[in-house]
């Protein structure tokens, strides 16, 4: 059931979209391919590939920290650290004589190869004595080399002519020149450096086949470094407490260059079980020197020597890790499954609400993809995670666009048509919520207006069909203004007659007096069309004047008629009352006529009572009242005395009456009034006929 539904949902969004318009659809097909390729080439955008760097980083670390590994022991650091330049009193550059003495001891220890991560570049004293200790090495040395045209900041012409000197000599030796260029994306080391015919190969790559011992050494390979974590040490206590153990045994060059040290029995053989069978890279962990941001550096807050990069990439290529990239056809699948996905959230067109949830968990697995990759050993450097976040967000918007673009003109239509029947903010939220026209009715309680033009029927008959038509609906046009200007529902027209209420479909606050101001204007819009038509041609009869009839009270309230055909309407007693009250002002003399339920409910001070009568077809007697905001407040008071007095002596009553009608002789429904209070039956109520 849920997906049938969701499938409706979805045909009836594509409905919308296509029914957009061309120039809409073109600017979708437009935002679509813009998404495709965002969703496919993230990594390549100014600030968006900053943000997949940075994911691609928080992955690294995730993995890392969750496959922690043991000490690796098929590769040892001799570094020069910090009590190293003490001892030698030199900080920059490294002292060679150190290294030419560390390289003599090293030479007969058994290393698989040696990698010596520091440039000579520039002259130093022990320089000759150095390269003839270089050439008589018969464990496989690999020496670092950069090109100036690759490493134009780091490098000067002298620099790279010494450097190239340097190397020369090395020729017909077991020392060779090996690049230690690492590949900086962003500032942060994350993958292997790039292959470049200029430089020679790495110094792991290198120090690997020169080794010759059969191990993997990942030829061609510029694929993610899978840089790791060491386990934990400690007591196991609170995580401030544990401490990672190093991923690589560090032993400073001065215990190998110390030939002191090494002549007390059993040192030598010591040093030389942890070398022999090893890697041995050579080079600098200082504070200040060499250091390098790599892929957890965000999470660590460690940046480790250059030395110990390069001693991660030798591990991997030792252990055949060349993590595998996706395919471009893949890469391209999975963006237009980002793409497609978007575009059928977007015409299922679910509150929002509903939309959430479904985007929340559309975006974790495009974050959860990637990581999951990259626990499987997948390179997903390069891979988009946020790319297909934003690129779901440009399809979903392109395709939700175009949905409500057709959907406003849908909307914009439907509030024209109810425009016509309802106030605007009434047919606005309908519109919202059309529940509200469903096809049933329900009792409530409302305000009814009934208006008639007097001798409309009689006219008809004396002026061609096509003025009739012109008259009425300039008088309806004018009436229906009144009404909707006041908040009030169109129930219907019945040839000149308009019947309206307030309270349904949705109750307001103040529709009360509202339908009483509503009344009392289309009177005054009545007399307004009476000095048109008088204007408009002279030869025309005269047009009557509108009569109006207002109640309150209960009725059923809704859409009646069946699937083909509906009308909302109102249907009850009370709207038969407002229909009497209308036609009771013939008889009346008035032009506007209001029940006491109505007139208390509206809240305005401007009612005269008009005494009590009983309607035709009704027994029940009704006390009606007349609003007239112009007639004096002392007369008005006056009346309602007489109306409560009229109730028990008639008489004294009939005095007050007669006195006010002295005082307004034209006064036509209140002369009416005091000929109906001569003539009350039993129940002190006047019977019309």
């Amino acid at each position: 059931m849920a997906a049938a539904a969701s499938l409706n949902f979805i045909r009836r969004g594509w409905r919308n979209v296509r029914e957009a318009g061309p120039q809409r659809l073109a600017i979708t097909g437009l935002l679509l391919l813009l998404a495709v390729l965002l969703a496919r080439f993230s990594w390549g955008l100014p600030f968006v590939g900053n943000a997949e760097a940075g994911l691609y980083d928080f992955r690294a670390f995730a993995v890392a920290n969750e496959l922690r590994v043991e000490q690796d022991d098929r590769i040892a650091l001799v570094v020069y650290d910090e009590q190293t330049l003490i001892e030698a009193r030199k900080r920059s550059p490294l002292d060679r004589g150190v290294l030419l003495r560390a390289l003599r001891n090293l030479d007969g220890m058994g290393a698989k190869a040696i990698g010596i991560d520091i440039l000579f570049d520039q002259p130093q004293d022990e320089d000759e004595e150095l390269l003839e200790t270089l050439r008589a090495m018969k464990t496989p040395v690999s020496v670092a080399y950069v090109d100036m045209e690759i490493n134009e900041d780091d490098l000067v012409y002298d620099q790279q002519l010494y450097l190239d000197t340097f190397q020369r000599q090395l020729a017909g030796s077991n020392a060779r020149a090996a690049s230690i260029q690492l590949n900086n994306d962003r500032s942060v080391t994350r993958i292997f450096p790039a292959i470049d015919e200029r430089l020679p190969d790495t110094l792991t790559r290198s120090m690997i086949e020169a080794a010759g011992k059969g191990d993997p050494s990942l030829p061609g390979y510029t694929g993610s470094i899978r840089y790791r974590l060491g386990l934990y040490s400690g007591d196991g206590g609170a995580e401030a407490k544990k401490v990672a153990e190093p991923l690589f045994a560090k032993i400073p060059i001065g215990t190998f260059a110390n030939d002191e040290l090494l002549a007390i029995p059993g040192v030598a053989d010591e040093l030389a079980a942890g070398v022999a069978g090893k890697y041995i890279l050579i080079g600098a962990d200082l504070v200040d020197f060499d250091r390098v941001p790599t892929s957890l550096t965000q999470w660590t807050a460690e940046e480790p020597p250059g030395l110990q990069v390069h001693a991660e990439m030798m591990a991997q290529m030792l252990d055949g890790e060349a993590m595998p990239k996706p395919l471009p056809i893949t890469l391209w699948a999975l963006a237009l499954l980002v793409i497609v996905s978007a575009a059928l959230t977007g015409l299922l067109e679910w509150k929002s609400w509903r939309v959430y949830p479904l985007m929340l968990a559309q975006f974790a697995i495009f974050l959860g993809v990637p990581l999951l990759m990259h626990f499987r050993g997948i390179d997903t450097y390069e891979l988009p995670a946020f790319g297909w976040i934003l690129a779901w967000i440009v399809a979903f918007t392109a395709i939700t666009s175009a949905a409500r673009a057709s959907t406003a003109q849908q909307r914009q239509f439907a509030q024209g048509a109810l425009g016509k029947y309802l106030p605007r903010e009434m047919a606005q939220e309908i519109i919202d919520n059309p529940n509200l026209l469903a096809l049933h009715g329900e009792k409530k309680s409302i305000f009814v207006l009934f208006s008639d033009l007097e001798g409309f029927t009689k006219m008809s008959h004396a002026v061609s069909p096509e003025m009739v038509a012109k008259l009425l609906n300039r008088y309806l046009e004018m009436l229906s203004q009144v009404v909707l200007d006041h908040g009030g529902v169109i129930d219907k027209f019945v040839g000149d007659a308009v019947v309206a209420f307030w309270g349904a479909p949705i109750a307001k606050p103040g529709d009360a007096e509202r339908a009483a101001r509503a009344g009392y204007a289309i009177w005054q819009a009545g007399e307004a069309f009476r000095e048109e038509v008088a204007k408009m041609d002279s030869a025309l009869p005269k047009i009557g004047k509108t009569r109006v009839g207002l109640h309150y009270g209960e009725a059923v309230v809704g859409n009646f008629g069946g699937e083909t055909r509906i009308q909302y309407t109102a249907l009850g007693d009370s709207m038969n009352t407002a229909a009497r009250l209308e036609a009771a002002n013939k008889a009346l003399e008035s032009s506007v006529m209001a029940s006491r339920e109505f007139a208390e409910k509206s809240g305005l001070n401007w009612w005269r009572p008009m005494g009590r009568v009983v309607l035709r077809g009704r027994a029940k007697p009704v006390d009606i009242l007349e609003p007239a905001p112009d007639f004096p407040e002392e007369d008005r008071k006056k009346l309602h005395q007489a109306m409560i007095l009229s109730q028990s002596n008639n008489t004294e009553a009939l005095e007050v009456v007669e006195q006010i009608v002295r005082s307004h002789p034209d006064d036509t429904a209140l002369v009416n009034l005091l000929h109906r209070m001569k003539n009350l039956n039993e129940e002190r109520a006047y019977v019309l006929g």
